[in-house]
């Protein structure tokens, strides 16, 4: 697959942004910069990801430790339950029946190392659902796309290249590097080396090639980068030095099964398609979208294959074939609310999402709304989006990345530092939002016994200063020249304030 799964186009829109008491304060150490309370920004993020199904997308993406993936063979009494399951409804036998044309590098082997690199794929359901008939439904959907991906796309009646008669969907994963390409040929290099957020969180490395490798030919920086970090304990280089380890080991299966569990919001998981767990918008009931072989189609490459234009293109032809020769072959039902084709769907792409309040968005982006009551209208703060960012709500610590803008992708946005405990004014003012100085009174907020008297030490967010007042902050006196609000934080003499003497 050659356009970016992860930058597949999506509608640009964001959910609103709830109202929280984030509580920006002065960064004693940087006199442009401002710290936050942890706890606030943890609020933050939980506030906007506590729909059901976020937890749901993480515990898919949840993984076991290589130690124990690189340690998985067919019958071993050791294996996962996931994998164990995927052995008995998908054995040895089945994967020789699908496989007689494929490339070496695919083995049974690696095929449930992939399986057992994530325990949600095969796994179990506590809500009655057959666990058995979805993993069946998943491999067989997953090779129907394979044959696709992959496939030796070769007839029937070519006796010459076809000697054993094989049907097209018995033909999949025939290759594990994309046609034309070989290791040690640089390429597929689009964007690096740009001083952008992507090359700062994803840099390429000199001399290698991001070509298509795998049972889904994973290309591009931006794609091995954010697969390396599920692979490898959020380690994004292991793959971006070494991309030809997804041809050449189990991770040339597993890049396929990651992909299958990863929605790309505002497109759902396959996984969730199959299982049922996702439910779709009216949006996307609206443009046809819904349940069955199709909608896979539509979250894999529907901007080039879905839609009325594309009925009798040759990709989603293929595919439903495969699908159907599969689904026949192995007796998966086709329920009545399901379809195979895609053909009368709005490829995600071109669906307009703006304004739908029942869509959820996996990526962070700094919030731009303006907030009156935070220094310079400033949110800091980060919503949910329907694109790709250098922040996902699917990894942890991430919202904290997009709040400190780690890889710098907000333009114009003020420094953040995140930390346990606010700190205290000049070594005077008390932690967090305590001393409450409203009013302004004489001594108010006094609480360091070096605080001249009749000053006020100055707490932003808190402090209302009357004209007159005077105030200290960072070891210097400020009287009111206006009626301050409690984000004009004295810094130098303004409108609002003039620097005096402080009062011995």
């Amino acid at each position: 697959m050659k356009p970016s799964h992860l930058l597949a186009a999506a509608a640009l829109v964001s959910t609103s942004l709830p109202a929280l008491a984030v509580n920006p304060q002065p960064d004693p150490t940087n006199p442009t910069g401002y710290v936050l309370l942890r706890s606030e920004v943890q609020a933050s993020s939980a506030a906007q990801t506590s729909d059901p199904m976020y937890a749901v997308w993480a515990n898919a993406l949840s993984t076991a430790p290589n130690t124990v993936v690189e340690a998985i063979d067919a019958g071993l009494a050791t294996n996962p339950s996931n994998v164990k399951r995927a052995e008995r409804v998908f054995p040895r036998s089945e994967w020789d029946f699908l496989t007689q044309m494929a490339a070496p590098e695919y083995t049974y082997q690696r095929f449930l190392q992939a399986i057992g690199k994530f325990p949600a794929f095969c796994g179990d359901y506590t809500d009655g659902r057959d666990a058995d008939a979805i993993c069946k439904r998943s491999i067989v959907t997953a090779f129907a796309h394979f044959a696709q991906e992959t496939g030796g796309h070769i007839a029937l009646d070519n006796t010459w290249d076809n000697p054993l008669a094989l049907e097209e969907w018995q033909q999949a994963l025939v290759h594990v590097r994309e046609m034309g390409w070989s290791e040690g040929q640089e390429g597929y290099t689009t964007g690096c080396g740009q001083n952008d957020w992507q090359n700062k969180r994803w840099p390429c490395s000199p001399n290698q090639g991001y070509f298509g490798r795998g049972a889904k030919q994973l290309s591009y920086h931006f794609n091995y980068g954010p697969f390396s970090e599920v692979m490898f304990d959020g380690d994004a280089t292991v793959l971006l030095n070494n991309p030809a380890l997804v041809a050449d080991s189990w991770l040339n299966l597993a890049s396929a099964i990651w992909f299958f569990l990863t929605p790309q919001a505002p497109k759902p998981a396959m996984l969730h398609v199959i299982d049922r767990t996702w439910k779709p918008s009216q949006r996307e009931i609206d443009a046809g979208i819904g349940y069955g072989f199709g909608t896979t189609i539509n979250i894999i490459n529907g901007g080039i294959e879905c839609g009325e234009q594309n009925k009798t293109k040759g990709q989603p032809v293929n595919r439903i074939r495969y699908w159907e020769g599969l689904a026949a072959h192995y007796q998966i039902p086709i329920e009545a609310d399901e379809a195979n084709t895609c053909w009368q769907q709005t490829p995600y792409g071109s669906l307009n999402l703006n304004g739908a309040t029942d869509v959820l968005y996996t990526n962070w982006e700094a919030s731009w709304k303006y907030h009156a009551d935070r220094p310079g209208g400033v949110s800091f703060e980060c919503n949910l989006v329907g694109y790709q960012t250098a922040y996902s709500a699917l990894v942890p610590g991430d919202y904290e990345k997009c709040v400190t803008n780690f890889y710098g992708s907000h333009a114009n946005w003020p420094e953040v530092r995140i930390v346990d405990a606010l700190p205290t004014d000049g070594g005077t003012g008390g932690g967090g939002s305590g001393g409450d100085n409203s009013g302004g009174g004489n001594g108010g907020g006094d609480t360091g016994s070096g605080t001249p008297s009749g000053v006020i030490v100055w707490e932003a967010g808190v402090t209302q200063a009357k004209v007159g007042d005077t105030v200290i902050h960072q070891g210097k006196c400020f009287t009111a020249k206006n009626k301050p609000g409690i984000w004009e934080t004295p810094t130098q003499t303004n409108w609002f304030w003039q620097q005096v003497n402080c009062p011995a």
